[in-house]
């Protein structure tokens, strides 16, 4: 039980450093109102999506916040990740498609590796039913160009939406 311990150590650290990261984005540039959806498209999206894999048993997460109420792993699905797609979101604002994806390999590549390492050196995820590191790389690149793609249509309908501020 000694692993336990320095695991749930990380998980409070990897959540105080998240919520003061989410506090530093959320305010770093506008739309704030792009990055509430953003996040929240993604929180959602994680919930359903860690949900599905959890009933399953595909992945299962030994070590977590709140055992008794959540299988799936609340820090990563509804505070890391989606902290981390704001910032991804910020920083190719106005890029070309291209920039796009290879700016999104310096999000999900790291987030690889760490993943890798939970699974390798503590008791923090497990992988099971043939899952395996190809689909986790796969499947967070794929959605975090989903949410980049909403957003991106998201504000173009917004653009091209004329304001109404008289609707008498």
């Amino acid at each position: 039980m000694k692993g336990n311990k320095y695991d749930k150590l990380f998980l409070r650290t990897a959540t105080v450093l998240t919520l003061l990261s989410l506090m530093i984005l959320l305010f770093r540039k506008p739309p704030i109102k792009d990055w509430v959806i953003v996040y929240l498209f993604n929180a959602v999206t994680n919930g359903i999506i860690d949900n599905f894999m959890t009933s399953y048993k595909i992945v299962k997460y030994p070590v977590r916040f709140f055992p008794k109420v959540f299988k799936t792993h609340i820090l990563f699905d509804f505070l890391v990740y989606p902290t981390l797609t704001i910032l991804y979101n910020q920083v190719t604002e106005k890029d070309n498609y291209v920039a796009i994806f290879y700016k999104l390999l310096y999000f999900t590549v790291p987030m690889f590796f760490i993943e890798c390492w939970a699974v390798k050196k503590t008791n923090l995820i497990k992988w099971e039913k043939g899952w395996e590191w190809y689909h986790t790389f796969v499947s967070v690149t794929i959605k975090s160009l989903v949410t980049r793609f909403i957003i991106g249509i998201i504000r173009k309908v917004d653009k091209n939406t004329p304001m109404t501020d008289n609707l008498h």
